[in-house]
């Protein structure tokens, strides 16, 4: 078994700002949804590396909307490098991002962030 994808609520018509932070701030590729689930609203993005998908992060409309606090999807970056590039995006699209749980997870070095709705994202990668 594997897991195929992670699910994060978004208030309805938000898509544009879902595109903002998991496209543009954390370099995620957004993929088009099934014609059977497109009318729902929502969207889905995927990170690759280079032959496979690696991770997939659904976002879907809930009503009412309630941003998941402490409830995250986990993203592991190859490098220090690729972390802090990351962190760097996110910081300069506007959007809240943590370095106080950096070194609290042994054996990885991360942040927390949230996006443009209050969900909670952490981003590490394994220290060196």
């Amino acid at each position: 078994m594997k897991l195929h994808h992670v699910q994060v609520a978004m208030p309805r018509g938000e898509e544009a700002e879902a595109r903002r932070f998991y496209g543009e701030a954390l370099g995620l590729v957004e993929v088009e949804k099934p014609p059977s689930l497109a009318g729902r609203g929502g969207c889905w993005f995927r990170a690759h590396d280079g032959e496979a998908v690696v991770a997939e992060i659904h976002l879907g409309v809930e009503d009412p909307f309630t941003p998941a606090r402490k409830a995250h999807p986990g993203l592991v970056c190859a490098t220090l490098d690729e972390l802090e590039a990351t962190a760097a995006r996110i910081r300069r699209g506007g959007y809240e991002l943590s370095w106080a749980e950096r070194d609290t997870f042994e054996g990885y070095v991360r942040f927390h962030a949230r996006d443009g709705f209050g969900n909670r994202v952490e981003v590490l990668t394994p220290a060196v």
